[in-house]
């Protein structure tokens, strides 16, 4: 396998990873008014994500570095053709962890419920945009033959693309509530099993009918493969959870994202920018890759970092890894 290729692969698992640890991140967010019917009960919700919610966030800016200095022709392509949706993300996740930092630094309802607010349209509007993001990316863009988008700063906002904002949001929304079920006790775990037993038969429709399409419009016929086994691991969580399995669900979903990752990524490769204007615009790897030595110095950089990064992770999760409950929330201290 030439470099390039490698890092196409690199940046497949990069995406995966922050779809996996960010959806259920995004979930908890989308949950905090429904879970939490009281601050104590919100701030639990919170504190589930707490220790790790900045370091999720990492994995897009890996993702969109390792795009950068290994395919920068991709990079700027896809990044310039959905320039408003990318800046509307960019002003959620702000938002959102503003909110986390500020919630608690005055003591009042109205105070609180604001930044509850922020937090929760910081999940809700990037869920659905890096969904749309990805959709895009596989699904292509109106390109000309330097590989400049033609038409609209919207004209990623199509049927299909819409689609694969819901196919994303509708995952993490149903990834967050099994997260909370792992991470909560009591009646807020009861809470979050319900929500999660209700929601994931229709959450996750968009998802596979988005696959589906991919499959349909750009697939290989091996790519049919993992399409049907995120489809076995949505029935697999669904049953798991309504069962107490929590755990097992919590894995079905992680399988389930990662075989839809592989469905997406296996459709687009060779190419990593599909043109919907004439199929002699598209953008390869071959045509967007960086020169040898540049792939060859990001190879032994990732080499000796990503372990590291790995490592202390999964470090945090395991150190932060207790169910919480609303008997360990102290009283508000206002500095």
């Amino acid at each position: 396998m030439d470099l390039a290729t490698l890092w196409f692969a690199i940046i497949a698992a990069f995406w995966l990873g922050y779809l996996f640890l960010e959806g259920f991140d995004f979930g908890v967010g989308m949950l905090l008014r429904t879970l939490g019917r009281t601050d104590t009960e919100r701030r639990v919700v919170i504190n589930t994500i707490g220790p790790v919610w900045d370091g999720n966030e990492v994995w897009l800016i890996v993702a969109i570095g390792a795009m950068f200095a290994a395919f920068p022709g991709w990079y700027a392509s896809l990044l310039s053709g959905v320039y408003l949706p990318v800046l509307v993300i960019l002003l959620a996740l702000i938002g959102r962890g503003v909110a986390f930092e500020y919630r608690g630094k005055v003591d009042s309802d109205r105070w609180r419920s604001v930044w509850d607010t922020v937090i929760g349209i910081g999940s809700w509007v990037p869920a659905f945009g890096v969904g749309l993001l990805l959709a895009t990316m596989v699904l292509g863009l109106p390109l000309d033959a330097d590989g400049n988008r033609v038409g609209s700063p919207l004209a990623a906002v199509r049927w299909e693309t819409v689609l694969g904002g819901l196919a994303f949001l509708g995952f993490a929304l149903v990834h967050g509530a099994v997260f909370l079920t792992l991470k909560t006790e009591g009646e807020m775990r009861t809470r979050a099993k319900a929500i999660a037993v209700r929601t994931l038969p229709v959450a996750l429709v968009p998802m596979v009918a988005f696959l589906a399409l991919v499959h349909t419009r750009e697939g290989a016929p091996w790519t049919v493969m993992p399409l049907v086994a995120a489809v076995v691991c949505a029935l697999v969580a669904w049953f798991a959870i309504a069962r107490d399995r929590e755990g097992i669900s919590f894995v079905g979903l992680g399988v389930l994202i990662a075989a839809a990752a592989v469905t997406v990524f296996g459709s687009l490769h060779p190419n990593v920018l599909p043109s919907t204007l004439d199929p002699e615009h598209t953008l390869t790897i071959a045509d967007t890759a960086a020169g040898p030595y540049a792939l060859s110095v990001i190879t032994w950089v990732a080499a000796f970092g990503a372990p590291a990064v790995l490592v202390y992770q999964g470090w945090t999760y395991w150190v932060f890894r207790k169910r919480i409950g609303t008997n360990h929330i102290p009283p508000v201290k206002v500095p």
